[in-house]
């Protein structure tokens, strides 16, 4: 019985009916997303709504008590995090040949929203694990599969995607860490930074140069490695105490000689980027679901407050100025929560999604930092203190329009998308 099927049993055991009883890994893994009928549904099917439930469950339970705590402290939620690996909650994208349930983006996606209702800090500590995870998921061969994803299923272990540069962020064909191949091995040296789970992580994605010439092209002038943490060389730098989602580990990376074998080079030579951009199509989803999570957080609390505080004798909630903000607040949060479900269905169905991903992604972010702002209106000086929940949202909610790929970058993708439909138009 592999780890997960035995996640599913202890759910049941705890009250939790998740319809696996009998059920092999790879069938309970083609149940998990079965073929849709024509024409459009807003219903999740059974499997989605029971795992929606149990993510939600999971939430109330064992992180929002815990939250504020992680975000005062920056302590990793490492008992958070084995937990959510006892249960399920973690790597159901897996393939199945790798104990894995092979749940698409959107069921994902389902998890994210609800985790991230709970603490955005600690929802990235496990959704960037999935994002380390993804470039082996959509160029890794079977062997490196097994080997780096099948980890993943059997213990609570951590992946981590190890992009970003000090000078070189948005701008990911300006990577300057170099890999030199010598004999059945490269050798990488360079810096990178900001990678989330860069202390806690496992193993790596990695992209970096092997084309040293300046003028060749960006689609082939990198390659993707997979990196064990413990390799000789390899040394994380001092956790970044961030503005917000602070319960996450982010920190600098310097890489001296690495020697990785060549059997950890993702594809080839020059498929670096494009496994790269590939990786976000599949990533910026749960990124915008997430930030709906924390924008339907912030909806809920301003509501209850605003039916709490009183002003001139009634609650606030009833006069228009607050009323409409709360009104504005949902349309927001209910529109995300429809861009990031378009964005994964897409690709679910085996289509490239970038405009829906970055669409989903830019919105979600937007709308976010919006309802986090109106809701500390809403609590007035209270909304300005430590002691009041929606501080924490507004700190968390800013990342969101800037990691994997900031607010800008997303409307240059949509933005060339319109404009080359334009021009097959004329």
């Amino acid at each position: 019985m592999g780890p997960l099927k035995r996640a599913f049993l202890t759910a049941i055991s705890h009250g939790k009916k998740i319809g696996y009883r009998n059920m092999s890994i790879s069938a309970a893994a083609e149940e998990l997303h079965p073929k849709h009928a024509s024409g459009i549904t807003f219903e999740l099917n059974e499997t989605q709504a029971e795992f929606q439930e149990l993510a939600r469950k999971f939430t109330a339970e064992e992180i929002i008590p815990v939250a504020a705590e992680h975000d005062r402290t920056g302590e990793f939620p490492w008992e958070i995090i084995k937990k959510a690996h006892a249960v399920g909650l973690m790597n159901g994208h897996i393939p199945a040949f790798c104990g894995g349930l092979e749940m698409g983006v959107f069921d994902g996606c389902i998890v994210a929203e609800q985790l991230a209702y709970g603490c955005t800090g600690i929802m990235t500590a496990l959704e960037a694990s999935g994002l380390g995870q993804t470039p082996v998921l959509v160029a890794g061969n079977k062997e490196q599969k097994k080997k780096y994803l099948g980890r993943l299923v059997e213990e609570p272990l951590l992946a981590a995607y190890c992009v970003t540069e000090p000078g070189a962020g948005s701008d990911v064909s300006g990577v300057k860490t170099k890999a030199v191949k010598k004999g059945d091995e490269y050798i990488i040296n360079g810096q990178k930074m900001w990678i989330t789970n860069g202390g806690v992580a496992n193993w790596y994605f990695v992209l970096a140069r092997t084309d040293l010439d300046p003028k060749a092209p960006t689609g082939k002038a990198f390659t993707g490695f997979i990196v064990e943490r413990d390799t000789p060389g390899l040394t994380p730098g001092r956790k970044e105490i961030n503005m917000g989602q602070r319960a996450s580990d982010t920190r600098g990376i310097t890489f001296e000689d690495v020697r990785v074998p060549k059997e950890n080079v993702l594809i080839g030579e020059g498929a670096g980027f494009r496994i790269a951009m590939e990786t976000f199509d599949k990533t910026r989803p749960p990124v915008a679901a997430g930030a709906t999570g924390l924008a339907q957080r912030c909806l809920d609390e301003a509501s209850k407050y605003a039916l709490e505080r009183k002003t001139f004798g009634v609650p606030i909630a009833y006069h228009q100025a607050v009323a409409f903000l709360l009104a504005d607040m949902a349309i927001g949060t209910e529109v995300s929560r429809l861009a990031w479900q378009r964005s994964a269905w897409e690709i679910d169905q085996g289509r490239k999604n970038t405009y829906y991903a970055s669409i989903a992604k830019a919105l979600a972010a937007d709308v976010a930092n919006k309802n986090a702002t109106d809701a500390v209106q809403i609590f007035g000086g209270n909304g300005f203190n430590s002691e009041y929940p929606v501080e924490k949202l507004m700190r968390d909610a800013k990342i969101y329009q800037i990691y994997e790929g900031t607010a800008q970058i997303q409307r240059m993708i949509v933005s060339r998308e319109v404009l080359e439909r334009a021009k097959r138009g004329l």
